[in-house]
C-alpha cells in the first residue's frame, strides 16, 4: 500500500467528482443515438487528436509500457516507433476519408454498419459479424483497464484486488452509462492532458542528474539496457522479435474505439490540425513512458535492492516516492484517466455493436432513438460485468491483455477499412472474408508457439486478411457498377464535405 494514502485518496475523490460532473453535463445534451455513440460529430482538433490518443494508450502507457522498459530497456523504443507510426498514418490516411465516406453512406454511426452500407450489404452479415469480433476482442481490451485500475486501487488504499477491481469498474461505467460520446470525449481530453503533464514530469523529478548520467548509470549495470539489437541479457534480437514489436502499428488502422474520433470530427478541416496535436501527444507521451522505466531500474537497484515483484508498477512506486501526497494523488489520478478513458471508449463501441449493429438490425428494425440508446446503456453494464469477470486474476499484466485485443481489431478491421477507403472494386465478398480472415487468424495464431509462430499475430493476421480481401473481391466479380458509382461519389464529396 502507498504511503500518506489519506491525501492521495482525496484527490481521488476530486477528480472522480469532477469527471463524473462532466458526465451529468454530457446527460443532458444527449438526445439521439448520433449524440450518444458520435457526438453529434462536433468534436473540435483537440478534443478530437487527445481524446484519440488517450483512448488508444490506456492504462498500459503508465504500467504496461513503463514495465517493458523497466525490463527490457532501450528494446522497448521498437514498441514505441511502431506505436508513433501508426498513429500519424492512420490519421493521415483514413481520417478524413472514413469522416466522409461515413457521412455519406446515411450516416453511418458505426464501424460495422459503415462497412454494410459501403458495400450494399442488403444479408447484414458483414455487419454482423464485424459487430461480433468487436464484442469478442473489446472484451479482452476492457479487462486490461480493469486490471490496471485494481492495481491502482490496490496500491493506493491497500484494498483486496478483487474489490479494487469492481471499485474501478464502477467508476468508469457511472458517467459513460449517462454522457455516451461527448462525456467520453471531454472526460478525454482533460485525462490525456494528465496523462502527458505526469509522464513528463516523474522521470524529470526522479532524475538525480542528466539524462547522460543515467545513461552511465545504466551503461555500468547492464550495457545491454542501452542497445536496441540485443535483449536485456545480451542476446541479439531476432528478426521476429523486432518485426513483432513495429508491427503494433499495424494495430491503430482497426481500432473502432480511435475510428470514431475520425468521424465525429467536426470538419475535414480540423482533420490536419488534430493529426498534428495527436502525434506531438504520442511522441511526448511515450518518450516519457520510456524514461520512467529506464529511471525506474536504478531507483529500485538503490532503494529498493533491484528486487520488484510486479514491473507494471514502477510508476506508481516513483511517485509515491518523489513527490508531496497531495501531488501524488494527482500524477497517480492520470493512471485512472488512462484507464477510464479507455475502457470508457471501448464499452461505447461495444454497447454501439449490441445497440446498433444487433438489436436494431436483427430484432427491432423499427426501433426508436430512445429506445437504441437506452439498450446502448443497458448494454454497457452488462459488457462492463462480463470483462470485469476477466479481470479478476490478479496476476493478469495488461500489456498482455492489450497485445492479444489489438491484434485482433487491427487484423480484422484494418485491411478492410483500407482498402474500403481507397480500393474501388473491392465487394462486400472480399470485406467479409477479410474480417473473418483475420479475426480467426490472431485467435488461432495466438494458441501457436515456436519458430514463426512465435511473430506477434497481427502480422499474419493483416497480411492473409489483406489477400483474402483481394483474392475473394476479384474472384466474385469485383464491385458491382452502382457500388463503383457510389465510390466515385465519396470521392468527390471529399472536395467539398466541410
Amino acid at each position: 500500500m502507498i504511503e500518506n494514502s489519506f491525501a492521495i485518496s482525496a484527490t481521488f475523490i476530486v477528480y472522480l467528482v469532477l469527471m463524473l460532473g462532466i458526465g451529468v453535463y454530457a446527460y443532458k445534451r444527449t438526445a439521439s443515438s448520433e449524440d450518444y455513440f458520435l457526438g453529434g460529430r462536433s468534436l473540435g482538433p483537440w478534443p478530437a487528436a487527445i481524446s484519440a490518443g488517450a483512448s488508444d494508450m490506456s492504462g498500459w502507457l503508465l504500467l504496461g509500457l513503463p514495465g517493458y522498459a523497466y525490463a527490457a530497456g532501450i528494446e522497448s523504443l521498437w514498441l514505441a516507433a511502431g506505436l508513433l507510426a501508426g498513429t500519424y498514418l492512420n490519421w493521415l490516411l483514413c481520417a478524413k476519408r472514413l469522416r466522409t465516406f461515413s457521412i455519406e453512406v446515411d450516416n453511418a454511426l458505426t464501424l460495422p454498419e459503415f462497412l454494410s452500407r459501403r458495400f450494399d450489404d442488403k444479408s447484414k452479415a458483414l455487419q454482423t459479424i464485424s459487430a461480433f469480433f468487436i464484442l469478442l476482442f473489446f472484451l479482452f481490451y476492457t479487462s486490461s483497464g480493469l486490471v490496471a485500475g485494481g492495481k491502482l486501487f490496490e496500491a493506493v488504499f491497500g484494498l483486496d484486488y478483487s474489490t479494487a477491481v469492481i471499485i474501478g469498474t464502477v467508476c468508469v461505467v457511472s458517467y459513460t452509462l449517462f454522457g455516451g460520446f461527448l462525456a467520453v470525449s471531454w472526460t478525454d481530453l482533460v485525462q490525456g492532458l494528465l496523462m502527458a503533464a505526469a509522464l513528463m514530469i516523474v522521470p524529470i523529478a526522479i532524475m538525480e542528474g542528466s539524462f547522460s548520467d543515467v545513461s552511465l548509470a545504466l551503461e555500468a549495470k547492464n550495457p545491454e539496457l542501452l542497445t536496441l539489437w540485443n535483449d536485456a541479457k545480451g542476446e541479439p534480437l531476432s528478426a521476429i522479435a523486432i518485426i513483432s514489436l513495429v508491427a503494433w502499428g499495424l494495430g491503430y488502422f482497426g481500432q473502432p474505439h480511435i475510428l470514431a474520433r475520425f468521424k465525429a470530427t467536426r470538419s475535414n478541416k480540423d482533420i490536419t490540425t488534430a493529426r498534428r496535436i495527436a502525434v506531438c501527444w504520442s511522441a511526448v507521451s511515450m518518450a516519457g513512458a520510456v524514461m520512467i522505466g529506464l529511471v525506474g531500474i536504478l531507483y529500485v537497484d538503490t532503494h529498493l535492492g533491484g528486487e520488484l515483484a510486479d514491473g507494471e508498477t514502477i510508476f506508481m512506486i516513483l511517485v509515491n516516492a518523489a513527490f508531496h501526497p497531495i501531488i501524488a494523488g494527482i500524477l497517480l489520478a492520470a493512471i485512472l484517466a488512462a484507464v477510464m478513458s479507455t475502457a470508457d471508449s471501448q464499452l461505447l463501441v461495444s454497447s454501439s455493436a449490441l445497440a446498433e449493429d444487433f438489436y436494431k438490425q436483427v430484432f427491432r428494425p423499427e426501433a426508436s432513438t430512445s429506445e437504441v440508446v437506452m439498450v446502448g446503456r443497458v448494454a454497457v453494464i452488462g459488457i462492463s460485468i462480463m470483462a470485469l469477470m476477466l479481470a479478476m486474476n490478479p496476476d493478469s499484466s495488461v500489456l498482455g491483455l492489450v497485445s492479444y485485443a489489438w491484434a485482433g481489431f487491427g487484423a480484422a478491421f484494418g485491411p478492410a477499412l483500407l482498402l474500403s477507403l481507397f480500393w474501388k472494386d473491392m465487394n462486400r465478398n472480399g470485406a467479409l472474408a477479410g474480417v473473418l480472415v483475420g479475426g480467426i487468424t490472431v485467435v488461432v495464431w495466438k494458441q501457436l508457439t515456436g519458430g514463426i509462430f512465435d511473430i506477434y499475430e497481427i502480422v499474419p493476421g493483416f497480411i492473409l486478411a489483406g489477400v483474402s480481401i483481394i483474392l475473394v473481391s476479384k474472384l466474385t466479380g469485383g464491385a458491382s457498377e452502382r457500388v463503383m458509382t457510389t465510390y466515385d461519389d465519396y470521392e468527390q464529396s471529399l472536395k467539398t464535405l466541410p
